[in-house]
């Protein structure tokens, strides 16, 4: 298997909020309260363009704590990004999220990746 989803940190990053409105997230408590609204999204009208799976370490301040090696420890945090393309609105999601959840996740963004390079062709990624 390829890196852990909260191993990867994406270059730059993704605002929660934009410049003509910070009521545009919805917050979920668990990756099944979040697939209760999302699951069966339209994937042209809410294109997922980016996702970041944020788990805090010793070294971050606040009141999250970093992974005590149980799997279902929701310590982390799954930012998914959205564009409403019919709306031309740009939202995103923030779920608590733990380890175990990946494999479910992986499934979910799966899908949201093949349609999105698909909005791509005939091009390709070349290295």
């Amino acid at each position: 298997m390829s890196k852990h989803l909260w191993e990867v940190d994406h270059s730059y990053y993704c605002n929660e909020g934009n410049f003509y409105s910070n009521d545009c997230g919805t917050h979920y408590k668990s990756w099944h309260d979040f697939l209760a609204d999302w699951d069966d999204a339209d994937m042209d009208y809410n294109l997922l363009f980016r996702w970041d799976w944020f788990e805090p370490t010793d070294e971050d301040e606040g009141t999250s704590k970093p992974f005590n090696g149980d799997i279902n420890y929701r310590n982390g945090k799954l930012s998914i990004f959205w564009m409403l393309q019919r709306k031309g609105a740009f939202n995103y999601s923030t779920v608590e999220i733990c380890r175990a959840d990946e494999a479910a996740v992986r499934e979910y963004l799966q899908p949201k990746l093949a349609h999105l390079m698909s909005l791509w062709e005939p091009l390709e990624i070349t290295k």
